[in-house]
């Protein structure tokens, strides 16, 4: 292997594990694809191929994977998570108000608080009404305060 095939073979190289680290922290499934194609064109290199064959593998991979494949993953990445029934909620607090909850415990006052079952997790309740709510009945966050929900019976 010439000092330039090993140059390549190390650029495909560095390229698949940085692209694979990237996909593991985004979960984008795009970043796996570009992983792949440098992993192939890698082995292309390592078995003596052509720099252009390394492109083109590294190119269709890439691109191919990105268009054809990734719409089917994402799909069924995003109904085997159970939140993804939740996808009407905003990315910011406002859009957790009016979304339905159900009460784990008593839901008292800021001094005594609860916890309600939102979007499948737990989270610290409080209430503003006089009485406390009991555990087991359903509610709607009409306000969240840090991590806590102000919820009412619905």
């Amino acid at each position: 292997m010439s000092l330039l095939e090993s140059m390549f073979f190390g650029l495909w190289v560095v390229m698949t594990v940085a692209f694979v680290i990237l996909e593991v922290h985004t979960q984008a499934f795009y970043a796996v694809f570009v992983a792949v194609g440098a992993a192939a064109a890698a082995i292309t290199a390592l078995a003596g191929g052509p720099l252009w064959l390394q492109g083109v593998l590294f190119a269709v991979l890439a691109i191919g994977g990105s268009t054809l494949i990734r719409p089917t993953l994402r799909a069924r990445f995003d109904s085997a998570v159970p939140v993804a029934r939740f996808r009407g909620i905003q990315g910011s607090a406002d859009g957790l108000v009016g979304q339905p909850a159900i009460t784990l415990d008593t839901v008292g006052d800021e001094h005594h608080p609860g916890h309600a079952l939102f979007a499948n997790d737990r989270w610290l309740a409080v209430t503003d009404r006089a009485e406390p709510l009991p555990a087991d009945i359903p509610v709607v966050v009409v306000a969240v305060r840090g991590t806590t929900l102000l919820v009412r019976p619905q």
